[in-house]
């Protein structure tokens, strides 16, 4: 079963993957490149990744993934939108659908989709990411909020795999709490609460130093590299050193 439950059928041997989420293109580019055989137009990593591309996360081309006669494809409960995934499963094909919302998911979820999904053995990037996450944070906490888009303002809010990453570096996500995941926020009230950090990605919404700082004129940002706070796959042996220094 995959991570949400649902049984795949997947066969003895995997030789043809497509992938419809760029951190799993990434991680599989980096374990089995040879196998990698379709991937999304946003799957930017590696930089010389030459495969088919299949369009976007949520508008993928089913036509084409079919005719890549993929032994498996990859997905994500967040990015892949249900309808596509069961569009290709009544096509017959095999579809592993992960889900991490926490660090310790995503070593969990890649070992699972490595073994039973690819049928290879876990990478040694994977055990290198784990030792480098596994020092549990001790210094003085502080407080965050994490903007990903603007016009209108929207914040990482409940159960997010950024917000679990900034915890293990001591930054707690003042909106960790909210019952969406993703909530529209004014900014004045964004403002109000005074986060220690507001820490700008440069993805989904491509903050920079000269587009989202300016918002918060009396509060400390940290400009930050999406793929390192949202990304689960080889980018997370670097991503704690990396983040650090970022957040300061």
């Amino acid at each position: 079963m995959d991570d949400t439950g649902a049984t795949v059928e997947i066969p003895g041997a995997v030789r043809r993957i497509v992938s419809l989420v760029p951190s799993l293109t990434e991680s599989v580019a980096a374990t089995v490149p040879d196998a990698l055989v379709g991937a999304t137009d946003w799957c930017s990593h590696p930089g010389d990744l030459d495969v088919a591309r299949v369009r976007g996360t949520k508008n993928p081309d089913l036509d084409t993934i079919r005719r890549l006669r993929p032994d498996v494809v990859l997905a994500n409960f967040e990015e892949n939108r249900p309808q596509d995934i069961e569009a290709l499963r009544a096509a017959g094909l095999a579809v592993w659908v992960t889900r991490i919302v926490t660090l310790e998911q995503a070593f969990a979820s890649l070992e699972r989709m490595f073994t039973r999904a690819c049928r290879v053995e876990p990478p040694a990037w994977l055990e290198a990411a784990r030792r480098a996450w596994g020092e549990p944070y001790a210094g003085p906490r502080r407080t965050a909020i994490v903007p990903i888009w603007r016009r209108p303002w929207m914040v990482a809010g409940r159960e997010t795999f950024t917000g679990d990453v900034l915890r293990h570096l001591g930054v707690d996500n003042l909106y960790a709490d909210h019952p969406e995941r993703y909530p529209k926020i004014p900014l004045p009230e964004l403002t109000a609460r005074r986060p220690d950090l507001v820490v700008l990605p440069d993805e989904p919404y491509a903050f920079s130093a000269g587009d989202g700082p300016e918002s918060f004129p009396d509060l400390t940002c940290a400009l930050v590299s999406g793929r390192l706070l949202t990304w689960y796959g080889p980018s997370l042996v670097d991503a704690p050193a990396l983040l650090r220094a970022a957040l300061g």
